[in-house]
């Protein structure tokens, strides 16, 4: 099945449908202050006539772009075209800086293709039997999931856990109103026709991505930035250079794939893992830093290699592995296809066609950001005050397309405002529009268990995968929590000191 639809992605029209989405992905990812994120999410609206393959093979091919373009513009202007690409910046830019910005862009290159192929044989051998097990999940055990997989969410996260679970719980809430999903009756609409089938995901994710990162940039429109010329000199790496960095390429591919398959946690935190463990590996650590090749192996190793992590979990247990693979939860909403274990059995030439989607786009990023990064780099020079009118109106268009109605217009500016607060007050998105995401999944399964067992929560803690995921959430949050205190304590003891 997978080598089949590895040779129907060679016919005209799907492969169009990846040599686009490789191209926009990477464009958009090495534009400073847009994201894949915003991408995907004014994307998604476009392929609702689409066949649902297609648009899929689409957005798939976008997330593999975008996550590589950022490190571009983290090399060269020390500014990551993507939050993937952050920990880039601490090695790629003092190297160009050192005159070697093609050597540090051919490593960051070749680093986001192995990552991606390491994790892409994970992704098809671990996701069907991932999906068998979960077949076995009762409403109890679905529940208990998505209770982990918030709890997860907010634990791994920067900042304030409290703030994480916060915004996760503002995303269920903004998820209530509409019909009830088991009595069918309507509920908190406050009299507005409107709202009877509650707030659409699509101008939600828009505002929430899509209008408050250009309300960010609207802010900075006046930034300048100083960039450096990017040669093709030692952009390619020799067979010797792969060789002598192949326990990290590997160890850091690992890192970011597990990273990717717990839930929505992202492709910046598995390079700020894996560039963790490099430093405390390597033989020189005080290089890092300032130019370390293997600072730049193990952040793009990591963050491309969390991409198809993030989509295991996605197609065997229908829980986003990251902000855009919620997104592209969304777009299996949208086409009328549920994810999760019985996706192997309803659609399975549709599975397939995502793992092959995920293996030719990757192999399409690396020729294509090999023989493209002298042109894209100037694209990045494009002013922000040409380049934000267009994404607004594709804001507008991609809300109001949906239902042809200005309400969705205004819910999606309403999302943007409020995203654009949660990130000043930093609390993350991620928990809100998973929370979003979750809320109905996890309110329907919750309130059918308890209606099974005569309202007892007891079965919860009875059936042993349900006790299980209930004990990872709770032991996880102590755990951060503590974490969280400790770090303070600490901090605060610093402090002292330094005010003696």
């Amino acid at each position: 099945m997978l080598i089949h639809a590895i040779l129907e992605l060679f016919s005209l029209l799907p492969m169009f449908y990846i040599l686009i989405g490789v191209f926009l992905g990477i464009i958009v990812g090495a534009i400073p202050g847009l994201t894949g994120t915003m991408l995907i999410s004014l994307t998604l609206p476009l392929t609702f006539y689409m066949k649902s393959t297609n648009a899929l093979i689409l957005l798939v091919s976008m997330y593999v772009g975008a996550i590589s373009g950022g490190l571009i513009t983290a090399t060269l202007l020390r500014i990551p075209g993507t939050p993937a690409s952050v920990v880039t910046t601490f090695d790629g830019y003092p190297m160009a800086k050192k005159g070697k910005p093609g050597r540090a862009i051919g490593i960051g290159i070749t680093s986001s293709f192995i990552g991606g192929m390491i994790a892409w044989v994970f992704l098809v051998l671990l996701t069907p039997p991932m999906a068998r097990f979960a077949l076995k999940f009762s409403t109890f055990e679905l529940f208990s999931l998505v209770l982990m997989a918030l709890v997860l969410i907010a634990a791994v996260g920067q900042g304030s856990i409290i703030r994480a679970l916060l915004s996760g719980f503002m995303g269920l809430l903004f998820a209530m109103p509409g019909v009830d999903p088991i009595l069918g009756c309507m509920r908190l609409n406050f009299g507005i026709d409107e709202m009877i089938g509650g707030f659409s995901l699509l101008p939600v994710l828009i505002g929430l991505f899509g209008i408050s990162q250009v309300i960010n940039n609207v802010i900075e429109i006046e930034l300048k930035f100083k960039k450096i010329p990017l040669t093709f000199k030692e952009m390619f790496l020799s067979l010797r250079d792969i060789k002598e960095k192949s326990w990290n390429f590997l160890r850091s591919a690992l890192i970011g794939t597990w990273v990717g398959i717990l839930p929505a946690i992202g492709a910046n935190i598995g390079s700020i893992i894996a560039y963790w463990v490099a430093k405390n590996a390597s033989k020189n650590p005080d290089e890092f830093g300032s130019g370390s090749e293997d600072g730049i192996i193990a952040s793009e190793t990591a963050n491309n290699a969390t991409i198809n992590g993030a989509i295991i979990p996605l197609i065997a247990l229908g829980i986003p592995g990251s902000i855009i693979t919620a997104i592209l939860l969304g777009a299996f909403i949208l086409h009328d296809i549920t994810p999760g274990p019985l996706l192997f059995t309803n659609n399975q030439e549709l599975v397939y066609s995502i793992m092959a989607t995920a293996l030719i786009a990757n192999i399409i990023m690396f020729l294509m950001m090999l023989g493209t990064s002298m042109t894209i780099s100037k694209i990045i020079e494009i002013p922000k005050s040409l380049l934000l009118p267009v994404i607004l109106t594709f804001c507008v268009i991609g809300s109001f397309a949906l239902n042809n109605r200005i309400f969705d217009v205004w819910v999606m500016f309403g999302f943007g405002l409020l995203g654009f607060v949660l990130e000043k007050a930093d609390m993350p998105l991620a928990p809100f529009i998973i929370g979003f995401i979750l809320s109905r999944i996890a309110e329907q399964n919750l309130r059918s268990s308890l209606m099974s067992s005569g309202g007892s929560i007891i079965p919860f803690f009875t059936r042993p995968l349900s006790l299980v995921f209930i004990i990872v959430a709770v032991i996880t949050l102590i755990w951060t929590l503590y974490q969280k205190a400790k770090d303070r304590k600490k901090e605060k003891s610093i402090y002292c000191d330094e005010k003696k």
